[in-house]
């Protein structure tokens, strides 16, 4: 009998308090009038290697050479949040982007941010922290004595046109769900190099002048991968881990997970740990 009676009671508790019932629903956060923040940093008065740090979220970056400075360029943005903040400590130098406060539903479509930025000829370790983004960064004739990307699902261009100017000791790459294609990668002049991805599309070329021998380790998800390695180079790649279609053209050797291509000259050795995936070799 009360089995019956507690449900009536309960559906008429609710109807009597219904009236009462408050809810607030999130407004639409609208962004602002587009503004322009001219960005120039000087070089730091200490000639030696700058430690630069670009901090930067959702939106479009864009890195290239061509000034005297250390940075100079253009921040364009439409939301107050995004205006970029400056840190000097010596040779330490953060540029980055502002934290947003969302308190409201954001308008995706509407939201401008843009850095277009100049780096300058001097000795620089540069680590770029980026979120969901697209960039196209040229990094051919710079002085990159560090390199290091870290980003989340990127659509992202770069590449070395030139040789860079100093030997570099290590590039690192570690992305998410990304769309990645670095190009010149042998004029980079690095010691070693790591790359590190989630599930996408990624291109590595290794084209330029290779002056040194160096070392490439890459560790990817379900993943395509195309590797661009010119002939005339000695290489030597070992595919690891799950099941993998590995596609390669003439001038390649084959012993299980070994691909070797005879050469001379500075030697490349590539190790690729990969989950189910296709990768390949091609010139």
């Amino acid at each position: 009998m009360f089995r019956k009676i507690i449900p009536v009671f309960l559906v008429l508790a609710l109807a009597l308090t219904a009236c009462s019932f408050n809810i607030s629903l999130p407004f639409i956060q609208e962004t602002g009038p587009t503004m322009v923040d001219d960005i120039t940093l000087p070089v730091p008065a200490d000639a030696g290697t700058v430690d630069l740090t670009l901090a930067f979220g959702a939106g479009t970056l864009k890195l290239h050479p061509g000034t005297d400075s250390l940075i100079s360029g253009t921040a364009t943005y439409n939301v107050d949040d995004f205006k970029p903040q400056i840190t000097v400590n010596a040779n330490d130098v953060t540029l980055e982007q502002g934290e947003w406060q969302v308190d409201g539903i954001p308008n995706m479509s509407t939201i401008l941010n843009e850095w277009d930025l100049s780096l300058g000829n001097v000795p620089i370790d540069l680590n770029i922290q980026a979120g969901a983004y697209k960039a196209e960064y040229e990094f051919g004739g710079l002085s990159l004595v560090n390199l290091t990307v870290s980003d989340g699902a990127a659509d992202v261009e770069l590449a070395f046109s030139e040789p860079n100017a100093v030997e570099m000791s290590l590039l690192r790459y570690q992305t998410g769900a990304s769309n990645v294609s670095l190009i010149g990668l042998a004029n980079a002049n690095f010691a070693s190099m790591e790359f590190d991805s989630g599930a996408g599309n990624y291109t590595l070329d290794f084209n330029g002048g290779l002056k040194r021998d160096a070392s490439v380790y890459i560790e990817t998800g379900v993943s395509n991968m195309t590797l661009v390695i010119p002939s005339g180079i000695p290489v030597q790649i070992t595919v690891e881990g799950g099941l993998s279609n590995v596609s390669y053209g003439s001038g390649w050797d084959k012993n299980g997970g070994v691909y070797t291509q005879e050469g001379s000259g500075s030697q490349l050795t590539i190790v690729i740990e990969m989950g189910a995936g296709n990768l390949t070799i091609t010139r």
